[in-house]
């Protein structure tokens, strides 16, 4: 496990680079901001939530990834798709149910993707089910020869599912080039994290199946993107899977119906004093990457966007009635025409290229300890150990551990244990 310092910012991005971090936040505050007025004018049919606090995760994990590289966004992700390449009108009429919607009008939440172009795979309401689906993703393409790096994000709660042990196992066991973006924001819905898990870092969880992990503050967008670019260079290079662990705090409710009052406000009122976007703009500012014109530039270019965006959702139709019927089940072609895109020579995955020797070994079950107290590789029971191997090599076999017991030893034992029985049932009887 490596923790990274939030305070430990290299200086190995470009002025461009550092930008375009703080535009990708900005631009995720303002389209979710965009969308709680929608919900309140009664536009959005859907649940919305909110990843406010969040999005340096989003923003800084998606920017680590390569074009070609695949993601799976949570419900607090759209950082992640605005990085990815998702317009925001995309979002908005996803939410509002519409027919120019990427699913057609058929969900009014978050549930869409794009397989063909952008390399997106839907959220799957399922916590933790996202993991072994990624994990997948991620063997396929190595099968290709794709060289590609896969990556999902869990919440704390998500965490606790079977799922997510089944899955990071399965992609620990296949040395899957995936990354998975542990979001710890203390709460479970109204369950605190301290109330669900016995750790003070989830990280610790990759050490059971034995792969790399790292703790970063989730409220520095450039510790995220460091981290993460680090994971996927790591993944891509054929070290397997990587845990992140981010540490943040969910400033809203679990959704725009839940208040939160079960959040202390001391508590509430200390993580908003670390606001990822303020304290982002404190740093570019002392480094003298942002000053108030080039600020200014950027609020231009978002405000002008999302008006844009808006007006596009907002005039878009809603499904006509006709096609409830559709695009229900897949069908074939005139679902998708997804086909394997290969990228290496398919005769090295077939005989004789691909053959290895039938051969079985088992180098070592692991350590344990030993009859004579110390350390010693297990061993079956009629395997003698190393220890006791190297004491009986040359040495007459031992004598038998097992005492004997005579006929007549076993009469008295008889006659006594009979004995004492009569008197157990008598006592019981008075």
């Amino acid at each position: 496990m490596r923790p990274i310092a939030g305070e430990r910012r290299k200086k190995d991005l470009t002025r461009q680079q550092y930008l375009d971090l703080y535009y990708y936040m900005r631009l995720n505050r303002a389209v979710e901001d965009t969308m709680v007025k929608l919900f309140r004018q009664n536009k959005i049919v859907g649940g919305l939530y909110s990843s406010l606090g969040q999005e340096a995760i989003s923003v800084g994990t998606a920017y680590a990834l390569e074009k070609k590289d695949w993601l799976a966004p949570m419900i607090r992700n759209i950082g992640a798709l605005l990085v990815k390449g998702v317009p925001p009108r995309d979002v908005f009429m996803q939410h509002m149910a519409k027919y120019d919607s990427p699913t057609k009008g058929k969900d009014g939440t978050s549930h869409f993707g794009d397989l063909d172009n952008l390399h997106i795979v839907s959220p799957i309401s399922m916590l933790g089910d996202l993991i072994p689906v990624m994990a997948g993703v991620a063997i396929a393409g190595r099968y290709l020869g794709q060289k590609i790096v896969a990556m999902t994000w869990i919440g704390d709660g998500g965490s606790s599912t079977g799922v997510f042990h089944e899955g990071l196992n399965f992609a620990a066991t296949q040395k899957a080039p995936f990354v998975l973006i542990l979001e710890n924001n203390l709460w479970a819905y109204s369950t605190p994290v301290r109330r669900q898990v016995p750790l003070e870092n989830l990280a610790d969880r990759a050490k059971a199946y034995g792969i790399a992990s790292y703790i970063v503050d989730g409220n520095d967008v450039v510790a995220m993107y460091q981290t993460a670019k680090e994971a996927v260079d790591r993944a891509r290079a054929g070290e397997g899977p990587i845990l992140i662990e981010a540490k943040t705090f969910r400033r809203l409710g679990h959704a725009q119906h839940d208040p939160a009052e079960y959040v202390p406000k001391e508590m509430r009122a200390y993580w908003e004093a670390r606001d990822p976007i303020l304290l982002y703009e404190k740093f570019l500012t002392s480094e003298k990457l942002l000053d108030a014109k080039v600020k200014k530039e950027i609020e231009d270019k978002i405000d002008a966007l999302l008006q844009k965006e808006r007006d596009f959702a907002e005039n878009s139709p809603m499904p006509p009635a006709e096609f409830a019927a559709e695009g229900v089940y897949c069908t074939g072609d005139a679902c998708h025409q997804i086909q394997p895109k290969w990228e290496r020579d398919k005769r090295e995955l077939m005989p004789p290229r691909s053959s290895v020797s039938a051969v079985w070994t088992v180098e070592g079950f692991g350590t344990g300890k030993g009859s004579s107290g110390g350390i010693a590789p297990i061993h079956f029971g009629d395997t003698a150990n190393v220890a006791e191997k190297a004491e009986n090599e040359g040495s007459p076999t031992p004598k038998s551990l097992v005492k004997t017991v005579g006929k007549k030893s076993a009469k008295v034992a008889s006659a006594r244990g009979a004995g004492a029985l009569r008197r157990r049932t008598q006592g019981k009887r008075r």
